[in-house]
């Protein structure tokens, strides 16, 4: 396995978010149109104010053509709130019918004086065999 895995940041209003991708191969059944990735999530504030992760929306492609979307509260049951310099970090995991595919979406999050705002999630490769 590569130990270098590839690493993809993106800046929205303040909020540095990097995404690292893993192909879980023993978790995968390629004959069956099975391949697993995990993906690591950093979520960095890096502005002067206090901002709290509502929601999330994903988009999830793969090399067949499907496409999904995945949205809802938080992140792994939580809803994070950073202060200036403050990280969140956590995992999770999608499956694909395909060995390549990728992901990119939005987290949704509040900020002062009840103002919303979106930050990007940097579109990241998914490629079993990385």
């Amino acid at each position: 396995m590569n130990a270098r895995r590839p690493f993809y940041y993106r800046e929205t209003a303040g909020i540095r978010i990097s995404v690292r991708p893993q192909f879980l191969p023993e978790q995968s059944l390629p004959a069956l149109g099975r391949y697993v990735f995990a993906y690591f999530i950093r979520i960095e504030n890096v502005s002067q104010r206090i901002v709290q992760l509502l929601a999330r929306h994903w988009h999830i492609h793969d090399s067949i053509g499907e496409e999904y979307e995945v949205a809802g509260e938080g992140v792994i049951g939580r809803q994070p709130v950073l202060a200036p310099g403050a990280v969140h970090e956590y995992n999770s995991f999608c499956i694909l019918k395909s060995p390549a595919g990728h992901m990119h979406g939005t987290y949704r999050f509040l900020g002062p004086e009840n103002a919303y705002f979106d930050a990007y999630i940097p579109r990241f490769d998914l490629l079993a065999g990385e």
